[in-house]
């Protein structure tokens, strides 16, 4: 249905293709969740603070409360629900699992966005990289320690997988 005010969109999320009509003020994160369904993508701030709406938009790191449904038209969107393939997950989250990256798991997914994105551009990072890699996300439970002992867990699985 169209509505009055709504602009059509197309995008790639997780690989499947959507179609939608939305409203030009609509953001990409109410799209992921409430649109499309993939409550993995958590929203926190809404300012782009907390950075628990992380994904991938086009290769890069985005915090999709920032953005809105109609710039991503046209764009390929990874949530944490893309990440793990073939009933495996994805070596940055085994890092949190291994690492107990996570306490109440709220910037979980937003963390594990933003280390990914890290791993994209720093294959190989030091833990200085590391923290200034995520410096963009808060997490209020763990003190950040294990969760760059996860993203160092999953550069080195990623630097033996290739």
């Amino acid at each position: 249905m169209f509505r009055r005010n709504s602009v059509n969109i197309s995008l790639s999320i997780n690989g499947t293709k959507y179609e939608a009509d939305v409203e030009p003020r609509l953001l990409l994160v109410h799209l992921i969740r409430d649109v499309v369904g993939l409550t993995g993508t958590h929203i926190g701030c809404e300012t782009s603070i907390c950075g628990a709406c992380t994904v991938m938009l086009d290769g890069k790191t985005a915090k999709s409360c920032c953005v809105l449904a109609v710039q991503a038209d046209g764009a390929e969107v990874i949530t944490i629900e893309g990440l793990a393939q073939n009933g495996q997950l994805h070596p940055v989250q085994e890092g949190f699992w291994e690492k107990h990256g996570l306490q109440c798991g709220y910037c979980t997914p937003g963390m594990i966005m933003a280390a990914c994105g890290l791993l994209k551009d720093t294959p190989n990072p030091t833990e200085e990289e590391i923290r200034h890699g995520i410096e963009g996300n808060l997490c209020r439970c763990t003190g950040y320690q294990n969760i760059v002992e996860a993203v160092k867990y999953a550069a080195d699985k990623l630097k033996a997988q290739a």
